[in-house]
């Protein structure tokens, strides 16, 4: 048995930088990753796809060109090449964060970790062999893995997942996708704009289901503005082969219908990875779903584990992750007593043109009771869309009918996520819509426009 002061399960965005400072304190910590360095975030999720996009966005402005005044008289889209690329920036992230885990002196051990006991975790390597290690300190940051819901047939079928699919090397002729929220509508729109006839199959009323309405229909007209066939309020009800095609049987208002499509993707959600740690051997709770419940300061319901990232469930991004690492730092070492309650949580569908996110929506300000008035402008009246000729889009801002202290926004339109991030700082700033209305702005950024949107609450002369 090798003990330590701390263990860390999961080398994701969290345990990382947890690990590295725990060791700079001089606690001896141990760090377990199952499969690569670095998490999701790195090996399957934002920067491959990020990655992957930008390629798709550049495609997409070459074949459209000619509303630039800039003809090109034909196009091939190297997807072998675009796939190359993406894995070369993945080695280097990960290549990165061995040598910072190896600088810190962090003992990294790779295999699957399992609890034989409240603070004594197993460790069996790809080889099969085990390590036995314990430590007065544990932190869970195991993540979590694509869902694959119950649909008769499914299994059949050679599905595709938001990790699999970035390893294909040949353009799908037509992508079927199951579900409709921030992964599978970046997939879907990357695909269709490499060559693809992408289809979208959303349970729900609309896509994007926490976001408002109006949010969601924008998105929808733009990805469809770009011939992606959507389906909301579709139910899939079986998965088939068709000779050499998948179909799916769908139930959409009352009606029925076949979709058929030469490669299927599953984008339903993602499910903790909780299954392999063994948690019924210790006093850690989970919830029906599998996610580890814990509380504002990230403990668990045994003291001295900790849970951090997206297997806690919450709001899995992987800005989220790293600030959980640092409110558990800042409680153990510096005894700040900080915890989860009304942070920020900003975020972004990396969709083009982006959705940026921050604060509350219409739907939740209406659920509580917050009086509020909404600032709206539609892109196609900011100038720096104008001039660009990305007027796709329109920026939301929910601001508080007495006080003018903004509650939320959403922006739709050319680098959204960053004009959201302004308001993000003005909202941690207390600085109120009628101090951005009057805010001396470069011009011409996007940035200005938020001069016009919140001039949009002015009442008009009686």
């Amino acid at each position: 048995m090798q003990n330590f002061d701390a263990i860390v399960i999961g080398s994701g965005q969290g345990g990382n930088p947890l690990a590295k400072k725990m060791e700079e304190k001089g606690w001896k910590t141990a760090l377990i990753e199952q499969r690569f360095l670095g998490g999701t975030c790195i090996n399957d999720g934002c920067t491959p796809t990020k990655a992957m996009i930008a390629c798709a966005k550049v495609a997409h402005t070459v074949f459209h060109s000619k509303h630039w005044g800039v003809h090109s008289h034909s196009m091939f889209v190297d997807l072998p090449f675009i796939v190359a690329r993406k894995n070369n920036i993945v080695s280097e992230f990960r290549g990165g964060t061995q040598k910072g885990l190896a600088s810190d002196k962090v003992t990294v051990f790779m295999g699957t970790a399992s609890f034989t006991g409240n603070k004594t975790i197993k460790v069996t390597g790809f080889k099969g062999e085990e390590e036995i290690l314990t430590a007065p300190h544990i932190f869970i940051n195991t993540g979590t893995s694509p869902h694959i819901p119950s649909i008769p047939g499914l299994e059949e079928v050679p599905y595709l997942t938001s990790t699999t699919i970035l390893d294909e090397i040949t353009v799908p002729k037509e992508l079927l996708i199951l579900g409709g929220s921030y992964i599978a509508l970046e997939l879907g729109q990357m695909y269709q704009r490499l060559g693809s006839h992408v289809t979208v199959i959303e349970t729900g009323s609309q896509l994007v289901s926490k976001e408002d309405t109006d949010v969601a229909a924008v998105i929808k007209k733009m990805l469809e503005s770009e011939d992606m066939q959507i389906h909301t309020g579709a139910q899939a009800t079986r998965v088939y082969r068709n000779g050499k095609k998948i179909s799916i049987d769908i139930t959409a208002g009352g009606g029925k219908d076949t979709l058929t499509g030469t490669h299927l993707l599953v984008a339903t959600g993602r499910t903790p990875n909780t299954a392999a740690l063994d948690l019924k051997n210790t006093r850690i709770l989970t919830d029906e779903k599998g996610y580890i419940q814990v509380n504002d300061q990230l403990e668990t319901t045994e003291p001295g584990i900790y849970a951090l990232g997206d297997v806690k469930g919450g709001p899995q991004f992987t800005h989220i992750s790293y600030n959980d690492h640092l409110i558990i730092y800042k409680n153990l070492f510096e005894k700040a007593n900080v915890s989860t309650r009304n942070r920020q949580v900003p975020y972004c569908m990396f969709t083009d043109p982006q959705l940026g996110r921050i604060g509350i929506t219409e739907k939740e300000a209406l659920q509580e009771g917050i009086p509020f008035k909404v600032a709206c402008l539609s892109m196609d009246k900011v100038a720096r869309a104008i001039e660009t000729g990305q007027t796709r889009g329109f920026m939301k801002a929910l601001v508080h009918e007495h006080t003018n202290a903004i509650l939320g926004a959403a922006i739709i339109g050319p680098e959204g996520g960053e004009i959201m991030s302004v308001l993000q700082m003005a909202m941690l700033g207390g600085i109120t819509a009628t101090q951005i209305r009057e805010m001396v702005f470069a011009h011409p950024l996007y940035a200005e426009s938020l001069n016009n949107l919140f001039m949009t609450l002015e009442k008009p002369a009686s």
